[in-house]
């Protein structure tokens, strides 16, 4: 059983193309498995091996991907949001303990003076914007070049075992602080494999990514799961939907993964590029990270004359944790498909798994779900129950196993994919001077699911505008997490008991 990712990406044949990149030649899987095999070493060299955390800010495209691939496979990979501000760098960067950081050479990333600040070693990752996509070569920032492979000087050196942690990722936490999710080879293997099952890759698809690179539903269904068939990867910059079909017209792809917002602006851009469509016809459409509305699935599988796989994720699982299978097989407009890979179940309050049909919380357990947060005994507790992992997601199961989402049980705000805490952003509105109280909620919207929302309450004699509070947030956050709509009141909302209640206050409110 393959539980190592030097496994996972020796099916493609050494020839055959690997990744690939707008207006640049392939990398093949030959030339690929040298570029990770390579990079390890690099790094060995550097006295960084297996489980020393590697903080990687790069834009999207095919050097994040290989670059990923190489970190993964022999030391910890911790991909982060390039849009981040400072202080969420210093936050993270020192979270995570990173030996080093990893950016573009030429780059005025913050991270590089917040790196500089920690005492983090600076790697510059340097491209041939004409050479194979996602080539490339390390070198310390201070010119030291990082390529002489020498004896390991770690005793932990070459390609990661199946327990070692081979990504971390942060997820958005009922406390201001997120979370680190350890997530080790095995994890990785295992998620890449149930994917590649579930969408029966093979070295003849193509896959079109648009998904960003930070994420886990980028790097594992866009990325892994795909190489691990031996079929190709065609990394863009980022989703863009004025490009999107002159790509889809140079990458020739079978299949694409998106989020419904991308999906929503595909569709609306799709009948003055009916030609391209006919061109290159896709095997399927895939759909995660939040729910569907069905007149979009009806829309796109309309336009594509393919079916829309629409599928359940979070970072705990690796990304996978169910999805509608693949015609003939049924698939279920609004439903986020059976379980494909680890056990999914419902559970009743009391911790018993509930019969078909009631609703309760989603439930999993299996081999690419994370073991436990890091460093964080309190979310354990509250997060895995008699062995089961808690999503925090209400919802019921069919009697085909089907399972429909009915409710989040955690306050966090998902906004398109983009996982927001609401206390984090508390946090920073409090820091304003004009501030006495601040409560922040998600509020339904059309296209992203849910927004960022926030209830204020000024300090006697000051006054503050909303987008004078929007302006400061967006200082000190990333901008999916700046409220889009501040309401001023005399009061905060509360519960009957008194308590602050965020789920529920839109309605309360009558917003969305």
């Amino acid at each position: 059983m393959t539980e190592i990712l030097r496994d996972l990406l020796a099916n493609g044949a050494d020839a055959a193309p690997a990744i690939s990149a707008p207006a640049r030649p392939s990398l093949s899987f030959g030339a690929l498995r040298a570029l990770i095999a390579g990079t390890i070493s690099q790094l060995n060299t550097l006295g960084i091996g297996r489980n020393d955390r590697v903080a990687i800010v790069l834009a999207n495209g095919p050097e994040m991907a290989t670059c990923f691939m190489a970190c993964a496979s022999g030391v910890t990979s911790a991909p982060l949001n390039p849009a981040y501000r400072a202080d969420e760098f210093e936050f993270y960067l020192s979270d995570l303990s990173a030996r080093a950081l990893i950016v573009e050479q030429g780059s005025t990333s913050a991270a590089i003076e917040v790196a500089g600040k920690l005492g983090v070693r600076l790697l510059d990752l340097i491209a041939d914007p004409q050479g194979a996509a996602g080539n490339f070569v390390l070198q310390e920032r201070n010119g030291a070049p990082a390529t002489k492979p020498t004896t390991l000087i770690t005793t932990t050196g070459g390609f990661a075992q199946p327990g070692d942690v081979s990504m971390v990722l942060h997820t958005s936490g009922t406390t201001s602080r997120p979370k680190i999710v350890p997530l080790s080879q095995a994890n990785l293997v295992a998620s890449a494999t149930n994917i590649r099952n579930s969408l029966q890759f093979t070295a003849q698809d193509c896959g079109l990514n648009v998904m960003p690179l930070f994420h886990i539903h980028g790097l594992i269904a866009g990325v892994l799961a795909p190489l691990a068939a031996g079929s190709q990867v065609f990394c863009t910059p980022g989703f863009n939907a004025l490009k999107f079909f002159s790509w889809m017209d140079e990458a020739k792809p079978s299949w694409y993964t998106a989020v419904p917002t991308m999906h929503q602006a595909i569709v609306s851009r799709a009948k003055g590029n009916a030609e391209i469509i006919a061109r290159n016809p896709l095997r399927f459409l895939r759909s995660s990270s939040s729910s569907m509305p069905p007149q979009v699935i009806k829309e796109l599988e309309d336009i594509f004359h393919a079916p829309l796989i629409e599928a359940y994720g979070m970072t705990e699982a690796t990304h996978q944790m169910a999805c509608n299978p693949l015609p003939p097989a049924v698939r279920k407009p609004g439903k986020v498909g059976i379980a494909a890979g680890p056990e999914v179940a419902i559970m009743g309050l009391d911790g018993s798994l509930l019969p078909r049909g009631d609703k309760g919380e989603i439930v999993i357990r299996g081999a690419n779900v994370t073991t436990g947060y890091e460093n964080n005994p309190k979310a354990n507790d509250e997060g895995f129950l008699n062995g089961w992992f808690r999503t925090g997601d209400q919802g019921v199961m069919d009697e085909d196993g089907y399972i429909s989402i009915t409710g989040r049980l955690k306050e966090i705000i998902n906004r398109g994919g983009e996982k927001v805490s609401p206390r984090e952003v508390d946090e920073i509105l409090m820091d304003h001077p004009a501030v006495a109280q601040v409560v922040c909620f998600g509020m339904p919207h059309p296209k992203l699911g849910e927004e960022v929302a926030a209830v204020v309450v000024l300090r006697e004699g000051q006054s503050a505008t909303e987008r004078e509070l929007q302006a400061y947030v967006s200082s000190r956050a990333a901008d999916y997490k700046v409220p889009k709509k501040i309401l001023f009141m005399d009061e905060i909302p509360k519960g009957a008991t008194g308590k602050l209640q965020r789920i529920g206050l839109a309605a309360k409110l009558g917003l969305g």
